[in-house]
């Protein structure tokens, strides 16, 4: 008698299924279809992606290659060219390349370069505060120690990635503007941070050592 149940359970769920089948079918072909097409669609996107980001990265190449031979001005439009259509990744690489090319004939432009990529936030805060540090890099010989402060100021914090070089190129810019006492006041700050990198901390020494007198720790 179980058996004869168990078929007539068997039989109702065949129907049962037989009747969402015929109702829903085209629905349940309509879903598969898209889930198969989103599929291939990622799948192509994904090549797609991948073809670009092996093409920047060769072109990414000969314009180090170009750079390294002394070929500064094909290298800059070869960044450039970058810059413009390359993959977010070798887009960001290419602008500092670029910007580095440019600063080598002139160095106003090469920081206005730099300038924009700080104030870009799509690349990240370390790389923003890179950014400002190139620039400030550049115009440390000719800008006054105010502007350089004003540039750098905010990323000589504990904990700022690139606080050691960045209070280096303060102490050395108020160096230069005849500032004894901020440039001890940068120095003093190399010289307590247990995390001063060696080279730095001698350079730091050293200028240390040309300061007046009132002016040493």
């Amino acid at each position: 008698m179980s058996e004869f149940y168990d078929e007539v359970d068997e039989e109702v769920r065949r129907e049962q299924l037989k009747k969402l089948w015929d109702q829903y079918s085209l629905y349940i072909i309509a879903l598969a279809l898209l889930i198969i097409a989103g599929v291939g669609g990622w799948r192509a996107y994904q090549y797609v992606e991948g073809q670009k980001a092996a093409e920047a990265g060769a072109t990414f190449n000969k314009a180090l290659e170009l750079s390294d031979q002394n070929k500064h001005a094909e290298a800059e439009a070869a960044f450039a060219d970058l810059a413009g259509k390359a993959p977010s990744g070798y887009r960001m690489l290419a602008r500092f390349h670029q910007a580095a090319e440019v600063a080598m004939r002139d160095k106003e432009a090469g920081a206005k370069l730099f300038d924009q990529l700080a104030a870009d936030r799509s690349i990240g805060g370390p790389q923003q505060e890179l950014a400002r540090l190139r620039a400030a890099g550049l115009l440390v010989d000719t800008a006054p120690y105010s502007a350089i402060k004003q540039r750098l100021e905010g990323d000589t914090a504990p904990g700022a990635t690139f606080r050691h070089s960045a209070r280096e190129l303060l102490a050395l810019s108020a160096w230069r503007a005849n500032d004894a006492a901020a440039a001890r006041q940068w120095l003093d700050m190399i010289a307590l941070d247990g995390e001063t990198p060696p080279g730095l901390r001698s350079r730091a020494e050293a200028l240390q050592a040309l300061l007046p007198p009132v002016a040493k720790s």
